[in-house]
């Protein structure tokens, strides 16, 4: 592979990674797409940009996010995001419930398996719909 900021990996690839994997993958974009928007919508610089950016990532506000998607998924996309929520986690972070982290795990595996397909144009998309409203400073 010559591109790691659009791997497009095989289907078969994708299929041999974890959904913790796919999470850990999709973690990182989501993150990353964060930091854009926050730049993007201005306001925020040093610190508050670290504290919004914050806001946004918990599993809280992902979970949040992963149900204003729900209805936009195919077949295909929803059976990942199945797969992600029911990933195998052993920690539980205290600001969060277990099913507020299992949405979010879920969305990251989404946003990781997507990534990996090389299928920016529908993360963006998705990624759109679930800040649709969304100001930024993360409420």
């Amino acid at each position: 592979m010559d591109n790691y900021f659009c791997p497009g990996l095989s289907r078969e690839r994708i299929l041999e990674i974890s959904s913790i994997g796919l999470a850990h993958m999709g973690d990182a974009v989501f993150e990353l797409l964060v930091r854009a928007w926050l730049c993007a919508h201005g306001g925020a610089t040093g610190r508050g940009m670290h504290r919004a950016a914050v806001a946004l990532v918990c599993a809280e506000s992902q979970a949040e996010k992963a149900e204003k998607i729900l209805p936009l998924l195919t077949e295909e996309e929803r059976s990942v995001f199945r797969r992600g929520r029911n990933a195998q986690v052993h920690t539980v972070p205290h600001h969060a419930s277990r099913a507020q982290y299992g949405e979010a795990t879920a969305l990251e595996a989404l946003l990781g398996w997507l990534y990996l397909r090389g299928e920016t144009e529908r993360i963006n998309a998705l990624f759109c719909a679930m800040m649709e409203g969304e100001d930024s400073h993360g409420n």
